[in-house]
């Protein structure tokens, strides 16, 4: 089962069903108005709404038009939303990049930080930002929408939790992250509002590629109309969803409509660094992750955060071709306030 959020006159948007080849969608208003009213009550929504996803593939559910400019986020805003670094590839560069020794916790216990969840981006959206130098860069992650997860929830417990998996873009400012952590209290301001895919998919949707805890394809990220990135999301991730979850709920329960992200999909080559696509490697899903390498390669980073009028999209395909999720497509603008 596919569903989406149409923007309305309402913060919250209108749900919908959407079909598998993302062309269609149905009104599911007598459901539930909002993906998140459908959450809060997923036991008896959920089984209604797949029945209109079923329809819709056999002719019997009236529908109209999908167009993935019309989404909103899936949830355009949320109770809350943590995210992950389960690529400890993208974390070990970052560090290494700055002469840091890791931590060998960092392999065994998650890193998370809560970000801000009261205002998400549409997947096409623009990023609007008031200057270049805060060093605008993209972040191409997957992310899943919980269930009600229990305090000191166990694997099993997280696993069954999931109910919905998305694409992510969590839009970072370089430029302004070194002297928050230099406070000692974490990210705020540079980490601005995400935006996650058109639409938020069952993890039955996904067949073999979904395993329970990871999602196995490409995530495909571009940068003006060029490949980016195309790592595998299922490999190198050092920790999946269920530790994820499990992890976020050690001290505390996690509500339904909590969503929890995977952190920038990084993937090795040969037990190094990636390598550009367009050199036979798979890329980088941040700018960060190739100035990071540029860094140690050669003393100093080359390639440039993002600048106004630069699109990014980041999208997955499943083995036949079929975009998933949409697409997150977005060009970063300059903001008009003073």
């Amino acid at each position: 089962m596919k569903l989406a959020t149409l923007k309305d006159s309402t913060r919250d948007g209108r749900l919908v069903v959407v079909s598998k080849d993302l062309t269609r969608c149905s009104e599911v208003g007598h459901i539930a108005r909002t993906l998140q009213a459908a959450l809060d009550d997923w036991a008896h929504t959920g089984p209604r709404l797949a029945r209109v996803a079923e329809g819709m593939e056999t002719g019997s559910q009236p529908t109209m038009r999908f167009h993935e400019h019309d989404a909103a986020s899936p949830l355009p805003r949320a109770y809350q939303w943590a995210d992950g670094s389960a690529y400890v590839n993208h974390v070990e560069l970052v560090r290494k990049a700055r002469n840091a020794e890791m931590p060998a916790s960092f392999w065994t216990d998650p890193l998370i930080y809560q970000g801000g969840s009261d205002s998400f981006l549409g997947p096409r959206d623009p990023i609007i930002m008031a200057e270049e130098a805060w060093g605008i860069d993209m972040e191409g992650e997957v992310a899943v929408i919980i269930d009600d997860v229990p305090m000191g929830a166990s694997l099993e417990e997280s696993r069954r939790a999931v109910r919905l998996v998305m694409l992510v873009n969590d839009v970072s400012l370089r430029g302004l992250i070194p002297a928050e952590l230099a406070k000692g209290f974490g990210f705020y301001q540079s980490k601005p509002s995400s935006a996650f895919s058109p639409v938020a998919v069952t993890p039955d949707e996904l067949g073999d590629a979904w395993d329970g805890g990871k999602l196995h394809l490409p995530l495909n990220v571009d940068l003006n109309g060029k490949p980016f990135g195309r790592a595998n999301a299922g490999v190198d991730m050092t920790f999946d969803f269920p530790q994820l979850i499990a992890h976020a709920a050690r001290t505390r329960p996690l509500s339904a409509g909590t969503i929890i992200g995977s952190g920038t999909v990084s993937n090795k080559l040969d037990g190094g660094p990636g390598k550009p696509v367009a050199a036979g490697g798979a890329g980088y899903s941040c700018i960060a992750e190739v100035r990071m390498i540029e860094t140690i390669d050669s003393g100093a980073p080359k390639t440039q955060f993002l600048k106004f009028g630069d699109v990014v999209r980041i999208e997955m395909k499943d083995a036949a071709g079929h975009s998933i999720f949409g697409a997150i497509e977005q060009t970063v603008e300059k903001s008009v306030r003073a």
